[in-house]
């Protein structure tokens, strides 16, 4: 929302789900009217590059494309910045992000530093990122989620993506979850705040949600429609971030609590393992009784439901939740202004069962 009352909703222009479609990139290039564009850079991991990225390279360089590889190691700021630097020398407006959340993100940042185009290739489903126009950066003493571009198109290769290790696609079950309390906590900021709400995106984001609860027993049987149901949800979620011009239907408290247990216990789990732990006690919070069957879905998909299990000892978790409200003060949540206090914090997750 400008000042001037005007919202602009940008979508993806395609999204393209199946089995071994990377080969077929240059296609879907032309069908996205994107074809005569023949610089571009691919951002990359060492390991992603190796499962995908040099398939799509492959691929381009077959029909004459001019291609730069470049594999991130970290989603540190400078390498961002690096990255969009080198990209500008070489003229490069038409940026792929091949792998996880490091890759797309970097490649987001550097379409949006170099006005060009984005298309997310993910090789997991780990996250809403893949859809969404934000990138999530460090190094700058808090984690970051900076406004990029929304992704031209999205490319989802099933098989790729059905074969990633089964812990990144529960992570990504657990990014979902969190939809259930980020838009209790839009929903709050608007009422105490005044802050701008959209129901659409909200209901996107929460059917996002609800998706993956009601078909957890597909999920966790691996099944690749399984598979399926997880990366749709998650390019939803993205969709409902686009329509809402902020992160708000998809991040809240729960996030929040992730992004403080980033600082305090860096590596320790991945970020939908920490977002889904945070629910539970989110929804606690709001009295909400649903938190016993979120926990009892998530237990039976394999996602972390304590804090051992979490791979983080209990006073971490308890400093996380002190912590969560001062990561983005502007971001009003059931934490409020103020946060909980130690009592208050122990007190949460002996009721819910985390320690």
């Amino acid at each position: 929302m400008d000042g001037r009352g005007i919202h602009r909703i940008n979508l993806p222009m395609k999204v393209i789900v199946g089995s071994k479609i990377l080969e077929r990139i240059p296609e879907f290039l032309r069908e996205a009217k994107l074809g005569e564009i023949k610089r571009i850079g691919i951002v990359t991991g060492p390991k992603t590059y190796n499962i995908a990225g040099i398939i799509v390279e492959t691929a381009l360089k077959r029909e004459g494309y001019e291609v730069y590889i470049w594999k991130a190691e970290n989603a540190q700021v400078k390498t961002a910045e690096e990255i969009s630097r080198k990209a500008k020398e070489r003229n490069i407006s038409l940026f792929l992000g091949v792998g996880g959340g490091k890759s797309i993100d970097i490649a987001k940042y550097s379409a949006a530093k170099n006005h060009g185009y984005f298309i997310s290739i993910p090789t997991a489903a780990s996250h809403d990122g893949i859809a969404s126009p934000f990138a999530s950066l460090k190094g700058t003493g808090r984690p970051t989620s900076v406004k990029a571009v929304t992704p031209y198109a999205i490319i989802a290769d099933i098989d790729i993506i059905a074969h990633a290790p089964v812990r990144l696609l529960r992570s990504g079950v657990g990014d979902l979850i969190g939809k259930l309390t980020a838009v209790k906590d839009w929903r709050l900021a608007h009422r105490i705040k005044g802050e701008y709400y959209g129901e659409y995106a909200a209901q996107l984001a929460l059917l996002s949600a609800k998706h993956v609860l009601r078909y957890h027993e597909l999920i966790a049987s691996g099944n690749p429609d399984g598979v399926r149901i997880i990366v749709e949800a998650l390019i939803s979620s993205g969709v409902a971030m686009c329509i809402a011009g902020s992160s708000r239907p998809a991040s809240g408290s729960e996030h929040l609590f992730s992004h403080a247990l980033d600082l305090l216990a860096p590596g320790k789990a991945l970020h939908g393992e920490q977002v889904a732990l945070g629910t539970i006690m989110m929804l606690y919070l709001y009295g909400d009784q649903r938190w016993r069957k979120v926990r009892r879905i998530m237990k039976k998909i394999g996602l972390p439901v304590t804090a051992e299990e979490l791979g983080v000892d209990p006073e971490t978790i308890v400093k996380a939740l002190l912590l969560a409200h001062k990561i983005r003060p502007e971001r009003y949540t059931i934490l409020g202004e103020n946060g909980l206090t130690p009592e208050a914090a122990w007190r949460l997750v002996r009721e819910t069962g985390i320690v």
